[in-house]
């Protein structure tokens, strides 16, 4: 027991040490079969004038002022042998699938960035503007004709495009590696109520816990850059001022301790998961903390090496929607005293006078990264759920024996290159309840849920997209 208890405080030391930068980093080994260029650039894209804001449809205010700045960031790597790959991180509730289409176009003309060439990734935090067309968090169903939303997602283009720009023209010679921790801030939030599930702490389902981390040394071997994720919804807050929530503290906290260094955070698969507790300004710093010390601990051992070839695949596949309801019951929808119930009944009545028809499937990204033998990102978009994360990771791992003796570290994340709405797994699907298809009333283009087979269409063309990366 004393063995033990010392062994304990012994650790503490060295870690509150390390925090401290008085303990360097555990050093990565050359790179002898892939010289890695990597740059990094930030931006600030916290609004100048008060918005409305993402997220929660029950506001009935705009903005009043900020608790912290927001952030686009990118990430540059390149392998030195072909392989590019640009991540954009972005302090923001979704990426509409008109940026990513914009950036596409853009960037194949600025800096031959194919769209399997850059991955757009947002915090979704809670508190940041509403900027999205068609988005409307207003209880009349549209915006006033002072809202900013529209010049303010121009600008947020041109920023992205600047950050890419930056990050490519500032890269270096540069060592890459992997490792991973763990946080406890994320707990399941779909909670058993009979046949329902309600949105309330439920500690006994699903959760990925793991943090996994990307950090960029310099020729010097210093900090440059570390790229962290979180399956977690940046939902502690949800007050009217800008901030990044935890994510957007966390990044903060990395940065202050390692001068010089930009942290970027990747949203997991955390479309059923939420912090707890929540719903102060305080316990989104105590997660933050919680999330930077995991971090910090994965800085500690020696990371995986990352030695390339890096080798990108991105692709859109159809999700189809579930039938629809007939025009006879959106009338009868109008009724409602649910007034969300009403709006989307009243967008989907004006979409079939208009169109003659509702849509019946969405084009849905997938992208898939490969860094040589050691490490494999995986980016879906919308708002997918843990299950998506575990099953993921435990596919394409493989065999131990066929990629070394730890096998293939895998990374998934959501809410990225389009956040359309939430991606349910088979199990979700099924059970119901909001992350299953009760949030698509809040839509402006879903006319109902995600047809059944939604997780296998999906697992489906991630697999073929990495066997086509090997």
């Amino acid at each position: 027991m004393i063995h033990t208890l010392l062994l304990l405080i012994t650790l503490a030391t060295a870690f509150a040490a390390h925090a401290q930068n008085n303990v360097p980093l555990a050093p990565l080994v050359a790179n002898t079969n892939a010289p890695w260029r990597v740059g990094v650039a930030s931006a600030v894209i916290t609004p100048a004038q008060p918005m409305w804001m993402a997220g929660y449809a029950s506001r009935t205010n705009v903005s009043q002022g900020k608790a912290q700045d927001l952030f686009v960031k990118a990430l540059a790597l390149d392998d030195g042998a072909g392989g590019r790959l640009v991540i954009v991180t972005m302090d923001l509730i979704g990426v509409p699938r008109s940026l990513r289409k914009n950036l596409e176009t853009r960037l194949l003309a600025a800096h031959q960035l194919r769209p399997e060439n850059f991955l757009l990734n947002a915090s979704h935090t809670h508190c940041g503007p509403e900027f999205r067309v068609g988005h409307t968090p207003a209880d009349d169903g549209a915006f006033g004709p002072t809202q900013p939303s529209a010049s303010y997602g121009a600008g947020l283009e041109e920023k992205v495009l600047q950050v890419i720009g930056a990050a490519l023209t500032n890269a270096a010679p540069a060592r890459t590696g992997y490792s991973h921790a763990r946080c406890g801030v994320a707990m399941n939030r779909r909670l058993p109520n009979g046949t329902n599930y309600q949105n309330s702490p439920y500690p006994d389902g699903p959760i990925d816990h793991s943090v996994p981390v990307l950090r960029v040394e310099g020729a010097d071997g210093k900090l440059r850059a570390v790229l962290f994720g979180y399956a977690c919804h940046n939902t502690t807050l949800g007050f009217y001022q800008f901030c990044g929530d935890y994510a957007g503290f966390a990044q903060q906290y990395l940065e202050a301790d390692h001068p010089g260094a930009t942290a970027l955070f990747l949203t997991g698969c955390g479309g059923d998961q939420n912090p707890y507790p929540r719903g102060t300004l305080d316990l989104a710093q105590r997660h933050g903390r919680s999330l930077a010390t995991a971090v910090e601990a994965a800085l500690l051992p020696k990371p995986r090496v990352l030695t390339g070839p890096l080798r990108a695949a991105f692709a859109e596949i159809e999700l189809p929607y579930a039938t629809a309801p007939g025009r006879e019951e959106f009338e009868r929808r109008l009724l409602s005293k649910d007034k969300y119930e009403v709006q989307h009944a009243t967008r989907m009545l004006a979409a079939l006078k208009q169109d003659g028809q509702l849509p019946e499937k969405y084009p849905y990204p997938v992208q898939v990264v490969r860094f040589g033998n050691e490490l494999t990102l995986v980016a879906l978009g919308g708002e997918t759920v843990v299950d998506y994360s575990l099953r993921l990771k435990r596919e394409l791992a493989g065999p131990a024996s066929a990629v070394g003796a730890a096998g293939m570290a895998v990374w998934v994340s959501g809410y990225s290159n389009d956040v359309m709405a939430y991606i349910p797994s088979e199990r979700v699907l099924r059970e119901g309840g909001y992350e299953g298809g009760g949030a698509m009333r809040f839509s402006t283009t879903h006319p109902g849920p995600w047809a059944a087979g939604v997780e296998e269409r999906i697992v489906a063309k991630v697999r073929e997209l990495d066997r086509g990366l090997r």
